[in-house]
């Protein structure tokens, strides 16, 4: 049984989400009992609008269920209906000050404006914006962050504060209900992970809309990474967030996979391959640092949910792998046990071990796409008989 399964059963490992309402972002839902998701921002300039549509279908590929590209001039709109044509994934128009961006980023199909309503001048201009967006089915997701608070609010606090955040939000949410537009959710991001989650948490029970969750400029892959799963990790396991984005400093396909990889490890979502895999010592049977990095590479391709594990010796091996789907453990002689849905199977030798794992999880994921067929069971049987 997989640990997927174990979870189902498992009232320790259930996370009490929050409730929140729901809104549409384009086909996608946030909020409610939606499934997180995960969105990415591109780096291209909007304007180039075949480096961003190659970007953003690089995004798709890694899972990515929303992406957001900036819009800072009228050279960005007008690249954005080819843009939104062009991909599947609903797109996010991010706008700072320019509120005509925005008019011009709704009627261009953008799904969802990224804009904080408070910045953009005159009432009459909120009103025009929530007029574009009425009018062409856009959301609106408000983003606070503690680097752009307002001016008088930080002289009312002497610093970034969670309730700075939270005031802050609450004050663009009301610019939006006064002109009775509800379709929002909001962000209270901060680079400070304290700060952060301190906001997040005073927003949730401030607010019933969906929450944006991300800890802003994380920084790198490494240390972002450790960031926002602390961050992030910490508000989601508390049962807060409907939608994320893990913000580092690498390409956007990285941040999708890491969004993914902080979900699947609490049992929010279930994409793609989960791998199990020990740190390695001198017992191991195989280089396990290797293998792995060469097995994450050539099985990002896998979307459906299954789990793996590589350990490199027999100490804790045979435990993790009757709660994987697949597994491996390093044997003597450069011979290793397989296993198959957690029971011992057959040996591969370590020349073709690497080939054949990803035979392996290639054929388990046609049986779990495609129902256990007998073409399935072929495939299956022929690479085994093949390994031994």
């Amino acid at each position: 049984m997989s640990t997927d399964s174990i979870a189902a059963i498992r009232p320790w490992r259930m996370i009490d989400r929050r409730k929140s309402r729901q809104i549409m972002v384009g086909r996608v839902p946030v909020g409610g009992d939606a499934p997180i998701s995960v969105q990415t921002m591109t780096n291209t300039l909007t304007s180039d609008a075949g480096a961003t549509i190659d970007q953003i279908r690089r995004c798709e590929d890694a899972g990515a269920d929303i992406v957001r590209v900036s819009c800072p001039d009228v050279e960005s709109t007008a690249a954005l209906k080819q843009i939104v044509r062009a991909t599947d994934v609903p797109i996010i128009s991010d706008i700072h000050f320019h509120y005509k961006r925005a008019l011009e980023a709704a009627d261009a199909g953008a799904a969802c404006l990224r804009i904080n309503p408070g910045n953009i001048g005159s009432g009459e201009r909120v009103a025009e914006v929530v007029r574009a967006a009425k009018a062409n089915g856009c959301s609106i997701r408000i983003g606070v962050n503690a680097g752009s608070l307002e001016k008088d609010l930080l002289e009312k606090y002497g610093e970034p504060c969670p309730e700075a955040l939270v005031e802050s939000a609450l004050d663009h949410i009301k610019l939006l209900q006064d002109h009775d537009f509800h379709e929002y959710k909001v962000a209270v991001k901060a680079s400070d992970v304290f700060l952060a989650v301190a906001a997040y948490q005073g927003l949730a029970d401030a607010v019933d809309c969906p929450l944006h969750l991300g800890i802003t400029e994380a920084g790198g892959l490494i240390g972002g990474t450790v960031k926002s799963a602390l961050g992030i990790g910490n508000l989601l396991w508390a049962g807060i967030g409907d939608t994320l984005r893990v913000s580092l400093s690498a390409e956007p396909e990285e941040e999708v996979r890491v969004g993914f990889e902080i979900l699947k490890s609490l049992g929010l979502r279930t994409r793609g391959v989960r791998v199990v895999s020990c740190p390695s010592c001198a017992r191991q049977g195989f280089d396990v640092i290797r293998t792995v990095q060469a097995l994450e590479e050539r099985l990002q391709h896998i979307k459906t949910p299954l789990s793996l594990s590589v350990l490199g010796c027999v100490v804790n091996g045979p435990g993790e792998a009757r709660e994987t789907d697949i597994g491996i453990t390093g044997g003597g002689n450069g011979k290793h046990m397989v296993y198959l849905s957690g029971v011992t199977d057959h040996h591969v030798q370590s020349a073709d071990m690497l080939d054949h794992i990803v035979k392996l999880v290639e054929a388990k994921a046609a049986e779990i796409e495609g129902g256990m067929t007998d073409a399935g069971k072929a495939d299956i049987a022929g690479v085994n008989e093949a390994a031994e």
